[in-house]
């Protein structure tokens, strides 16, 4: 398996997952995840996948300022539907970084270490999405801006010429490395960036986790 270079430069994320501590893997309980994770998740690395890797990065880590974050104690809310645009596969790296899960999830030991619907869709607001920690009810609302990483404009042509069967392989490799430069300027350039994810703190009723 190759993947380009940048993966390994892009920053990981480390939690601590309570259940994986309890049943013994990993015995201290702490899981570091990194992009080439999420990519391997989703079967392709994408401006979509890499936004949302950062997003779960910075959420946790704002979440959880004075330490490691706790993976399995995160209520996420989608203002869109599961199927509308690339929502699913935002969820599907989130719930990789956080834990949260959809009625499908894991339902807990004894009534602890529960997963199942910590993810929910289509709670409409006016951020995109909206996290919460179970166990404090501190809240951040989030919005994602990739309008910040805007695309080489040779890129169309090239995806459009892939498309139609009608590129060869120099043009085929063109449009990859073009593809992946703006996921590498995503997870490099603007891991940190205010401009590309804003988070903001939410109270009351938007704050409000099951």
């Amino acid at each position: 398996m190759s993947f380009p270079a940048f993966f390994e430069q892009a920053p990981c994320l480390t939690v601590h997952d309570p259940l994986a501590e309890l049943l013994g893997a990993p015995v201290d309980g702490l899981l570091t995840y990194c992009y080439a994770d999420a990519v391997r998740l989703a079967g392709h690395s994408c401006p979509t996948v890499a936004s949302a890797y950062v997003l779960g990065r910075r959420l946790m880590q704002a979440l959880y300022p004075a330490g490691v974050p706790q993976r399995g104690g995160v209520y996420l809310a989608f203002a869109a539907a599961c199927d509308s645009g690339v929502t699913g596969v935002q969820a599907a790296v989130l719930s990789l970084l956080t834990g949260a899960a959809a009625e499908g999830g894991f339902k807990g030991l004894g009534g602890q270490y529960g997963r199942r619907n910590l993810l929910r869709f289509g709670l409409g607001g006016q951020s995109c999405l909206l996290a919460t920690r179970c166990d404090t009810g501190a809240s951040l609302m989030a919005d994602l801006d990739l309008s910040v990483v805007p695309a080489d404009p040779a890129m169309m042509p090239l995806m459009q010429a892939c498309l139609s069967g009608q590129a060869g392989a120099e043009e085929r490799r063109a449009f990859g490395l073009l593809w992946q430069g703006r996921v590498r300027r995503i997870l490099l350039d603007h891991a940190d960036d205010p401009a590309l994810i804003r988070l903001r703190p939410a109270s009351g009723a938007q704050a409000d986790a099951p």
